[in-house]
């Protein structure tokens, strides 16, 4: 197969400083995910660790095969949210494996809010579980939750996607043959005792895990009756009473190795081997950052991405002459094959036409397809519309809509506009995203936001009535605006991504998503044949 030449000078001015620049980004990212796993709550760690309790991320790795890799998702849902008072969601997500079986975790945090569901808790929630379908994954609840947030029950408890969602996705895994087990390791009160009654399998602490309808406080009111919570709801009563749960630990290492002894006898798919070895890029994967251009106006080859996440830097390139702000080809991730549209720009149609070719071969080949986002969108102006830009642009879409394989994006710069749909965006269902902690994602840019917003608001007026300082303020409060919204914590925050990885460790990660991809790739047939476009 072709191999990718490299034509950035790892000495060059340019490419140092942009290393030097995307260092600040890193050290920002890592500040942040270190303050979500640990940071502004020492006195609830501590009254947590007072009780015999394990934070999350212990209680993971007391499960995952040792030397293993976590994907921990959605790292910094919430950030900016709730007064920065609710690092993480109060929840922490991700895929690890155990007895060689890949599972997905859903662990509360107790120390963040009691363990109490917010809004960004619940989609966390259920964005797990959807990946978790999927991709053909059993569900390891870690429950220490004190249920839903009650001050925003408005937000949390009605709608379809709100708490009552978990418990509808739950059921239906249980029902598509995905195990459903949980460890109760601290409160499930009211709707929270359903994530372990609607589990196929549960194991509770005795001590500190209980299960109830309603806690002693709701007893007390509505039947004037004083109980215990042990009593009511303890681990005793829930593995010789009621039968709500099926096991009983007597701490929280023994309900870990019950749990890893249940996952052994579950009787999954093991992550099948790669159709060929990994081997590594020829280019560093720590080049990436000087890769990007601190600059977002300063375009850079995505060509050179690919270089550095491909095995060996071998690419098979389609169409390489033709429609050329798009790049399209096959290569091997960690010895998975994949199918890589990445952009070099705005979309022409020729583009589009090239990347709706490509994506009909995948899915009549059977082939996962990546996409690597950074476009302003689709090409304006009347040529472009003459020459049927709405048309193209619709094809690349509408194939992207119906595509089989599983498809996973990365967002290593912008992602706007159309464009944002046409290379696999959050809307168009991506098994996986994740997003570069420099890339940015927005109707449109800022600069063109406030020239187009101002135009619209002179337009609107007689040239008399034009007021050159209040439309000044309009622009600079839009370009506030969409500087704040096209964040890329903005978007994690809100979980528009899976989470900002490095781009060093993009290669890994990928690798991850195509093992689980090659051990689930999907059962629908291909809903078209090849057209050439």
């Amino acid at each position: 197969m072709p191999t990718l030449a490299s034509h950035i000078d790892p000495k060059g001015t340019l490419f140092i400083g942009n290393q030097d620049a995307y260092a600040g980004l890193l050290a920002t990212l890592r500040g942040r995910q270190a303050f979500v796993v640990q940071g502004g709550r020492d006195r609830s760690i501590e009254r947590h660790r007072a009780r015999g309790k394990y934070l999350p991320r212990e209680r993971i790795d007391m499960v995952v095969d040792p030397g293993t890799p976590f994907l921990e998702l959605s790292t910094l849902a919430g950030f900016g949210q709730y007064d920065d008072q609710a690092p993480g969601a109060a929840i922490v997500t991700g895929i690890g494996i155990v007895h060689g079986c890949p599972c997905m975790f859903i662990a509360n945090d107790a120390t963040v809010k009691g363990g109490s569901l917010l809004p960004a808790s619940i989609k966390k929630h259920i964005r797990a579980q959807q990946i978790a379908l999927e991709n053909r994954l059993p569900t390891l609840y870690l429950v220490d939750s004190g249920g839903a947030f009650l001050p925003l029950q408005d937000e949390v408890f009605p709608d379809k996607d709100h708490f009552g969602g978990t418990f509808y996705c739950q059921a239906r895994m249980s029902a598509a043959g995905l195990p459903q087990l949980s460890v109760v390791l601290g409160g499930c009160t009211a709707g929270g005792a359903y994530v372990p009654a609607l589990s196929d399998e549960v194991i509770i602490v005795e001590g500190i895990g209980r299960i109830f309808l309603g806690g002693p406080p709701i007893v007390k009111a509505a039947l004037g009756e004083i109980v215990d919570p042990d009593e009511l709801g303890g681990a005793e009563l829930h593995t010789l009473e009621s039968g709500v749960a099926d096991h009983i630990a007597y701490d929280e290492p023994e309900a870990y190795a019950k749990l890893r002894d249940s996952v052994a006898h579950l009787n999954q798919p093991p992550v099948p081997t790669p159709p060929q070895p990994s081997r590594p890029p020829l280019h560093s994967t720590e080049e990436l950052g000087g890769v990007v251009n601190h600059d977002a106006r300063i375009p850079f080859d995505i060509r050179e991405i690919i270089a550095r996440i491909a095995d060996a830097s071998e690419f098979q390139e389609f169409k390489p002459r033709y429609g050329d702000s798009i790049v399209t080809g096959t290569a091997h991730v960690h010895g998975y094959p994949v199918g890589l549209i990445g952009n070099n720009g705005i979309i022409f149609s020729s583009a589009a036409l090239k990347a709706t070719h490509f994506i009909e071969m995948c899915n009549q080949r059977g082939i996962p397809i990546l996409f690597l986002q950074n476009t302003s969108g689709y090409m304006v102006g009347r040529d472009a519309e003459a020459g049927g830009i709405a048309k193209d642009g619709a094809k690349m879409v509408a194939s992207v809509a119906n595509s089989t394989v599983p498809k996973l994006t990365v967002l290593v710069g912008g992602s706007y506009g159309a464009g944002n749909y046409g290379m696999c965006g959050r809307g168009f269902q991506p098994r996986f995203l994740f997003a570069w902690p420099n890339s940015r994602i927005a109707t449109m840019s800022a600069e063109t936001a406030q020239t187009v917003l101002v135009d619209i608001r002179r337009g609107g007026l007689d040239r008399d009535q034009v007021d050159e300082e209040q439309l000044e303020k309009i622009r600079s409060e839009v370009a506030d605006q969409y500087e704040t919204q096209s964040d890329p914590y903005y978007a994690t925050s809100r979980i528009w991504d899976d989470g900002l990885i490095e781009p060093s460790q993009t290669r890994a990660v990928l690798g991850l998503c195509l093992a689980l991809a090659a051990r689930a790739p999907g059962d629908d047939a291909p809903r078209y044949r090849v057209f050439r476009m």
